[in-house]
């Protein structure tokens, strides 16, 4: 029997909502930027208006006002888009427990079966969309296929508000003359290790063989060949089911430069609290620390580092994002620092190691503490705990910014960092 997968994604999102926030701004090009006095200033969501001029995400609001002088700016509302978020995953909900995220405004559904209730996954389709319009304000575009690749490439092909059927009759017409860089899985490396052997759309990646794709790039090969046939084994999860993240970072850019060793170790231990907040809130370890930095004149470096033992602990994490910072940067003899990322890796579950101190160097007391804390935050705040190496407020980062800006890992929702 063929698979019915729905993917549903939100319309210009952060953008959309803004103008739903403030009906005053229908009509108008509107971008939703950061902070240009935070230096944030880049364009993270345009409207459709917007995007007829040129504007695009991640541009300069220097390089947007540029392309569009009408362009209205507005600030990122996290919490309402969240809210928002939330109302329209639970419509799809009412449907089928078959809810897999893929971010805070897009989805897959598995609606095989539902046919017989709603009629064909097109009709269903268009059954969500008017729904989610009525209930929200909001729109949609859906694309209806039998794999979840093909479901995604569906839901970008016509926007906005809209419902695009790929079917096993129609795939060819439709899919094979995209861009191969359009295909879920392939990135700007894969995109021109295909070019130089003269693959670039998606019909002639699908008929090259198997096998030479897979000299080429390994596994990745056999996994883009199927997914450019319409192969795939990978189904819809559960709304409710727990995947473990392959990482949780934060970062911030500072106002001022970081200058010197003192004002960076405020920094990183300010970061390094919500990551270690977050791993013990989901029943995570990290075996790994990551550090990138990012200097004034916009030369970054990412470096990182395997740990002896597992941890949950805000000063471990910090100390070894420390030590990676000492190895390979020297105050004074590189240029200031404008932006920090600490990041955790290869993340196990608590429960699944065996109770050794091989695997654990952290104190009960440690834990007890960090368990007091963890309660004391939930009720009161994040910022209700301070360490005192984070004093140093020119150099911290508020957390509720940092929570906008990278938003928290939830166990019943896959949302990566948007």
């Amino acid at each position: 029997m063929n698979k019915i997968i729905l993917h549903a994604d939100i319309n210009n999102f952060y953008a959309s909502v803004a103008m739903k926030l403030n009906p005053a701004l229908k009509g108008k090009a509107v971008a939703v930027c950061g902070d240009p006095e935070k230096r944030h200033g880049i364009v993270l969501a345009k409207n459709e208006l917007a995007k007829k001029d040129g504007v695009k995400t991640g541009d300069t609001i220097f390089e947007a006002k540029r392309k569009c002088q009408n362009l209205i700016l507005v600030p990122p509302e996290y919490k309402q888009y969240m809210k928002y978020s939330n109302i329209i995953y639970n419509i799809y909900m009412k449907y089928t427990p078959f809810v897999q995220s893929f971010g805070i405004d897009e989805c897959w559904l598995d609606v095989t079966g539902c046919e017989r209730e709603y009629g064909s996954g097109e009709n269903l389709a268009n059954i969500l969309r008017e729904r989610v319009k009525k209930e929200t304000g909001l729109t949609i575009s859906v694309g209806v296929s039998f794999t979840k690749i093909f479901a995604k490439l569906g839901s970008d092909y016509k926007k906005p508000d809209a419902v695009t059927v790929i079917n096993r009759d129609n795939y060819k017409d439709i899919v094979w003359k995209l861009k191969v860089n359009e295909l879920l899985f392939i990135g700007k490396s894969t995109q021109k290790k295909l070019a130089k052997a003269g693959i670039y759309t998606i019909g002639e990646l699908a008929n090259t063989p198997k096998v030479s794709l897979k000299e080429m790039l390994g596994k990745v090969g056999e996994k883009i060949y199927d997914a450019a046939n319409g192969i795939e084994e990978d189904g819809v999860n559960p709304y409710n089911l727990f995947e473990m993240p392959e990482s949780v970072s934060n970062g911030c850019t500072t106002e001022q430069d970081i200058c010197d060793s003192e004002s960076a170790t405020s920094l990183i231990y300010s970061l390094s609290e919500v990551i270690a907040f977050r791993l013990r809130k989901y029943g995570l370890l990290s075996g790994g620390v990551s550090l990138t930095v990012k200097d004034n004149m916009l030369r970054s470096f990412t470096r990182q580092e395997m740990r002896i033992s597992f941890t949950a602990n805000a000063k471990d994490i910090a100390e070894m994002a420390l030590g990676i910072l000492r190895k390979h940067y020297s105050f004074g003899e590189n240029p200031p620092l404008r932006m920090i990322t600490v990041g955790t890796y290869k993340l196990v579950s608590k429960d699944t190691l065996a109770q050794s101190s091989i695997f654990d160097n952290q104190s009960q007391r440690e834990k007890e503490i960090d368990k007091k804390v963890d309660k004391l935050r939930d009720r009161y705040g994040f910022d209700i705990v301070k360490r005192g190496v984070e004093m140093n407020q020119a150099y911290t980062c508020d957390a509720r910014e940092i929570d906008d800006g990278f938003l928290p890992f939830d166990k019943s929702r896959n949302i990566p960092k948007e």
